[in-house]
């Protein structure tokens, strides 16, 4: 299997080609609220200026369905990252108005509620990939806190599931390979781990956050 990576709260044309350059699958873009937050304008001219294989990924928060598809419109966006808290009928339109080409990722976190909203989200057959998550009591994402990983493997990411789950949540080059050995997931995701100051990527960790998932082996 190969790891998919997503290097997420990109706001600058350079970090998003640092990514793409350093072997990541996606780069994410925050439009919700966040030290890490990016217009449409802003990413719009970002995308043209980035390989055309690697996703662009729009992260959004309680957004409603014509906010969501203008942004994925003017911005170039390829994928959207969903983080409310079921999503509706939105994935549905999403899915009736974009077609196949583009990824619907569903946020669910990890916590006594994480099993119901993963039975929800896999249900829905316009999402293509569960990103599972830490929350705060004042954060629903870019928290840097990882969740428990173990717990997480037994009630969760179950070596038998057959979904598009993502690891995401205080990962970081230091510890990115034991969560893959644990979680054994489809994908990894990582925002302020791999950053300098908020919202600034750092290029050694970004390559070696890259080089060490992709070393990574399964438990």
């Amino acid at each position: 299997m190969s790891l998919w990576i997503k290097i997420c709260a990109n706001t600058s044309l350079a970090d998003a080609q640092l990514a793409a350059t350093a072997g990541a699958n996606a780069v994410g873009f925050v439009f919700a609220p966040s030290p890490r937050r990016v217009t449409a304008e802003q990413v719009a001219a970002i995308t043209p200026h980035l390989p055309g294989e690697i996703e662009k990924i729009g992260v959004f928060v309680d957004a409603k369905f014509t906010e969501i598809a203008e942004t994925i419109h003017h911005a170039g966006l390829t994928g959207v990252q969903l983080h409310a808290g079921g999503t509706g009928d939105l994935a549905d339109r999403l899915r009736a108005q974009f077609g196949t080409n583009l990824r619907l990722l569903q946020v669910i976190h990890f916590g006594s509620e994480a099993a119901t909203e993963l039975r929800a989200a896999s249900a829905n057959p316009h999402i293509d990939g569960i990103l599972v998550d830490s929350r705060t009591a004042t954060a629903v994402g870019g928290t840097g806190v990882s969740f428990d990983w173990q717990d997480a493997r037994e009630t969760i990411f179950s070596p038998a599931s057959a979904l598009k789950l993502i690891a995401a949540g205080g990962l970081s080059p230091a510890n990115v390979a034991q969560a893959i050995a644990v979680l054994r997931p489809w994908g990894v995701d990582v925002a302020s781990g791999v950053e300098s100051s908020p919202g600034r990527k750092d290029p050694l960790k970004v390559a070696e956050f890259i080089a060490n998932a992709r070393a990574a082996v399964w438990a």
